[in-house]
């Protein structure tokens, strides 16, 4: 269990009820501080490592390795796998599928996440539940700017934010030239989901030759 932090709610108001997605025990009734960075050095690309205000270690992204499909697994903090996240070949708006646990099977996908559009001066993303089949609207959406690391993630089309991520500057994150996001996760929203979302906001729009 996550300990409850001390620090205000940001601007904006939470969603009343929860809003799980990869499960409700993800969902807490107080504001979730994590820090989300991306390893310098590791064996595959993508690899991310995510600690709460404590810096104990909750949850790691693992990359793939040797595998046609550019695929992420984020595991817990005892290796279990939550969330499978796979980028769909052939797509024009980037689309990322996610599925539940280790599996890529249509039957345990999520959500998927896709760039709003093709061309792009600021950062705008839709994210559609996985019964949404008509993805007529979008189940939430992240706006900002990935160049300066600041972004939003709202329910919907609606003004009403349920996350925020900022860039962290931190002594290791300049030396070793990596990565490091501040992530505010609110009250009773799913702060696996949210990491989740932020692998794929920094997968699809970092430069591939850094």
């Amino acid at each position: 269990m996550l300990p409850a932090p001390a620090i205000p709610l940001p601007d904006g108001e939470a969603p009343p009820a929860p809003l799980p997605v990869a499960g409700h025990q993800f969902c807490a009734p107080y504001v979730v501080p994590l820090t989300v960075t991306k390893k310098a050095l590791s064996i595959s690309d993508g690899d991310f490592v995510i600690t709460d205000a404590n810096g104990a270690v909750v949850l790691t992204v693992k990359g793939s390795i040797f595998s046609i499909h550019n695929r992420r697994v984020l595991l817990d903090a005892a290796g279990l796998p939550l969330l499978s996240m796979q980028e769909k070949v052939f797509s024009m708006h980037h689309r990322w599928e996610v599925f539940r646990g280790d599996s890529t099977n249509a039957g345990d996908l999520l959500f998927s996440v896709k760039k709003s559009s093709m061309i792009q001066f600021k950062t705008e993303m839709d994210v559609f539940l996985a019964g949404n089949t008509a993805q007529q609207i979008c189940d939430f959406k992240i706006k900002g700017s990935y160049l300066d690391r600041s972004c939003a993630f709202y329910l919907g089309n609606s003004a009403a934010m349920v996350a925020q991520m900022n860039r962290k500057m931190t002594v290791s994150s300049v030396l070793l030239d990596k990565d490091t996001f501040a992530v505010t996760v609110f009250p009773h929203v799913d702060y696996v989901f949210i990491v989740a979302l932020v692998v794929i906001l920094d997968e699809v729009h970092r430069d591939k030759h850094d």
